[in-house]
């Protein structure tokens, strides 16, 4: 690890005072950072620790939606009272995460933020586009089985790691920044970037600019829905394919139709046109089957992950199934039904 300075920030204004300074980072839970840190793949000149700034809060709003709060834990979001009545489906995700100890340090925005966890980019001694630009991707025709099936450029083929921004893709939630332009809103389909030619730029954040909070609106959903996590081991692993699942019925037919998929590619992944698809049907596994199937026509195997096309077209029908039944997958029990 790398000698750096520390600055605490009292006040918001401190912060972006610090972080515009060369060589900042900021400093929130630190659960990726600090891991990085380790590793030799981020070598911050100075953290500005931010975790004392009042962004810790979740409100509810008049409208019925929610602001979470860019410091808000994890796990205070995944049981405030208020996020489990209003958002489940945020709640579920958040809850099929990481390990409860790293829910109970890890936040709203550094969730947000999370860098790949992609092995090659881990070390130091491989190439890495993502961490060194133009050094190559070796996971492509390398050893690839949790990489990206879909969006994936010939400069990179990882995944976006997060549960909780599954769930916010599928709520169409808003990312609240402030930065040297002022104040601004980016909607969570156009926070996060797919790897194109420039694979070390994850998100759209502007330099200089911090995460303040998330705007979650109106869930209009109620019980049908669902957060299913496929991976390796039930607890404490990265998804293979996850899927935030949830329709509106209206008199037996569908309404209205999200669906979002995790560790599939560099950002959570919907595509609205295949959710159109749904609408004005009866849910089933005929309507849920056409549905996957248009989510992955484009996806693209690389080898290792071949098998995740056809896990994911099953994963989609299986959630949407639970979603329609008003029997959301169980989190505590994560064996799938």
């Amino acid at each position: 690890m790398n000698r750096f300075s520390y600055i605490r920030a009292e006040t918001l204004d401190e912060a972006l005072s610090a972080i515009a300074l060369p060589g900042s980072a900021l400093l929130a839970g630190g659960t990726n950072l600090v891991d990085l840190m380790k590793y030799d793949v981020a070598k911050p000149a100075r953290l500005v620790d931010i975790s004392r700034l009042p962004l810790r809060g979740i409100e509810a709003l008049d409208d019925g939606g929610l602001r979470l709060g860019a410091l808000a834990p994890n796990a205070d979001t995944a049981y405030d009272a208020r996020v489990q009545e209003r958002a489940p489906l945020l709640a579920s995700a958040i809850l099929a995460g990481a390990s409860a100890q790293l829910r109970n340090v890890a936040t709203t925005g550094g969730n947000l933020l999370q860098r790949t966890r992609c092995a090659y980019f881990y070390d130091p001694c491989t190439p890495c586009n993502k961490r060194e630009p133009g050094s190559g991707c070796p996971a492509i025709g390398g050893v690839n089985r949790m990489h990206a099936i879909l969006g994936a450029s010939e400069a990179c083929i990882a995944v976006h790691p997060s549960d909780m921004c599954v769930a916010l893709a599928a709520l169409d939630a808003r990312v609240n920044v402030q930065g040297p332009g002022g104040v601004r809103v980016i909607p969570i389909a156009d926070f996060h970037r797919l790897p194109g030619e420039q694979p070390q730029i994850d998100s759209t954040l502007l330099a200089g600019e911090i995460i303040t909070s998330v705007d979650v609106p109106a869930d209009p959903f109620g019980p049908h829905h669902s957060y299913l996590k496929l991976r390796d081991r039930l607890s404490y692993a990265f998804a293979l394919v996850s899927v935030a699942a949830a329709l509106r019925l209206e008199d037996g037919i569908i309404a209205q139709a999200r669906v979002a998929l995790g560790g599939v590619a560099h950002k959570p992944w919907r595509d609205q046109e295949a959710e159109a698809l749904l609408v004005g049907l009866p849910p089933g596994r005929e309507a849920f089957d056409q549905a996957a199937r248009a989510i992955l026509a484009p996806a693209v195997g690389h080898g290792g992950n071949d098998f995740k096309i056809e896990l994911a077209r099953r994963a989609v029908v299986r959630a949407l199934s639970q979603a329609a039944a008003g029997a959301p997958q169980s989190q505590s029990d994560k064996r799938v039904r």
